[in-house]
């Protein structure tokens, strides 16, 4: 299953009243010794937390059958290529169990109990290794590749006619060059049209050139259609010989110089419209309402969870508001809420989510805000439940940041910050 089938997925999960649900996220890289060290970590840990449940009660059943189940698939079933491991599971809701291999690492072993799939770490991996497009191209030969989570998910090649350089005089040389450069560029229209439908077949937003850049990527350049030509990111130097590997590795290195840049260009444009009370909004009770009315174009959020910081009283609001009926609001805490954040940004908004590495750009805003389709008036927007006058655009879209009695969760609350910031001038 595609990653992100799988986050919708886990997204869409509903939780069963009182049974826990196992998110597992292991690093499988073998150690010097070919070794994989995961196994002691959910042997230790599982037996650890179980113990937190009362023995004969549904919870323990459900979580003692999942640590069943999971060792068996860990004894069992791991690919060779396997660096990356992630496990969600709920014997007691229907045997709800999704576990995925990934070729890339996952930085730590970790384990997670709550009454949901634990989205965040496998959003953000989602993130970091989105599908990109590379041609690696000379005058007669070229290699497409599709990279995704560390590795080559489609390949196609193409070869044309190979030419070589010959000398003759006057006429003849000139007759004969222009057949040569007829045949290049015959090749370079190919491999554009090869590249176009892919792009467009696959929905691939970002493209890489690789080849000589004096002979083959002027040629791809002028073939190019606008469209294809606004998606590529970077030109690789590279030759036709190299490596599926290390072309692999230098892109990788690209597309990650690429996104950090285009990470604060985000930021600039949000933080623009947000000042300018455009198309955006800032701070989690916010971006929650936004992404709840469908508003979310995309969600830029911190790499780091722990890093949020809100009112809890207004996140309550928003998700009273919001929330199904009879639903009890859940136990509000920085993972919880981002949590929260990921699943209604995948499953209300379909917004593209995007984490920023740098957690001080979004420190003064909470950690989270995002860029807008569309306002909401006031009218259209589902009233509190409380009954209150004011309308749920209204208050989530612009809360009072000077309400008194909410309790800030996160480091600081962005009062706080502000207020620092006064000081300081």
């Amino acid at each position: 299953m595609p990653l992100e089938h799988l986050v919708e997925k886990l997204a869409a999960f509903e939780p069963q009243v009182d049974l826990p649900v196992v998110s597992l996220y292991l690093n499988a890289q073998a150690d010097e010794h070919g070794r994989h060290n995961f196994h002691t970590f959910v042997r230790k840990q599982f037996p650890e937390r179980a113990k937190t449940y009362e023995p004969d009660t549904p919870q323990r059943a459900s979580l003692d059958a999942d640590f069943v189940r999971i060792n068996r698939y860990l004894e069992q079933d791991i690919r060779s290529a396997t660096q990356g491991i992630a496990i969600f599971a709920c014997s007691g809701a229907n045997n709800f169990f999704e576990p995925v291999q990934l070729e890339v690492p996952i930085d730590n072993n970790r384990l997670f109990i709550y009454d949901h799939p634990h989205l965040y770490p496998l959003a953000r991996l989602l993130d970091q290794h989105q599908r990109y497009a590379v041609v690696l191209a000379d005058t007669n030969v070229a290699r497409i590749f599709v990279f995704a989570l560390g590795r080559a998910i489609k390949r196609n090649e193409l070869q044309n006619v190979k030419t070589k350089r010959t000398q003759v005089g006057g006429w003849s040389q000139m007759r004969f060059q222009r057949h040569i450069e007829n045949y290049h560029l015959h090749h370079a229209k190919e491999v554009v049209d090869t590249l176009e439908k892919l792009v467009r077949d696959e929905r691939i937003e970002h493209v890489m050139l690789a080849g000589d850049e004096e002979t083959i990527i002027p040629l791809l350049r002028e073939q190019l259609s606008k469209e294809i030509s606004e998606r590529i990111i970077d030109v690789l130097s590279l030759g036709i010989d190299t490596s599926e590997r290390e072309l692999l590795e230098e892109s990788l290195i690209a597309y990650r110089r690429y996104n950090s840049l285009s990470d604060m260009d985000k930021v600039d444009h949000l933080m623009h419209e947000y000042r300018a009370d455009g198309l955006a909004v800032a701070g989690v009770p916010q971006t929650l309402a936004a992404l709840s009315n469908g508003q979310v174009e995309e969600m830029l959020i911190t790499a780091s969870p722990n890093t949020l910081q809100f009112d809890k009283s207004e996140v309550e609001k928003v998700l009273s508001a919001y929330g199904k009926n009879g639903e009890e609001t859940r136990t509000l805490d920085q993972r919880t809420v981002a949590d929260e954040l990921i699943k209604r940004a995948t499953e209300v908004s379909s917004a593209r989510v995007t984490f920023i590495e740098d957690d001080s750009v979004l420190r003064n805003v909470g950690g989270v805000g995002a860029l807008l389709r569309y306002r909401v008036s006031a009218e259209n927007a589902a009233p509190y439940e409380q009954g209150q006058a004011v309308s749920t655009a209204e208050a989530m879209l612009k809360v009072d940041s000077s309400s008194e009695g909410g309790e800030d969760v996160g480091q600081r609350s962005t009062k706080e910050e502000s207020q620092a910031q006064g000081q300081g001038k």
